[in-house]
């Protein structure tokens, strides 16, 4: 994680999630800064303290990284099933 602030439990949980999700395979260490930021608007959200700004720029960075089913779909990602004889 990125070092010059403290970072609570749960967002390192949240910071381990996103980068073992399967979207992560196509990031690099140029996206750690925005993940970054997402985080932080992440934890303003969990504590309450996001604004409208801080939720609609999480929404997009979500999106933009291929978090959400939209983002996966604008950028062409998706993904099998592994169910098996289905």
């Amino acid at each position: 994680m990125p070092s010059g602030r403290e970072w609570t439990e749960a967002e390192r949980g949240q910071w381990r999630q996103w980068w073992e999700s399967p979207q992560a395979a196509m990031w690099d260490e140029s996206f750690i800064p925005a993940v970054a930021v997402m985080l932080t608007y992440f934890g303003k959200i969990l504590d309450g303290s996001a604004n409208a700004n801080h939720q609609m720029e999480f929404r997009h960075l979500a999106t933009s990284l291929g978090l959400t089913a939209d983002g996966m779909k604008r950028l062409g990602w998706t993904f099998q099933s592994g169910g098996g004889d289905q």
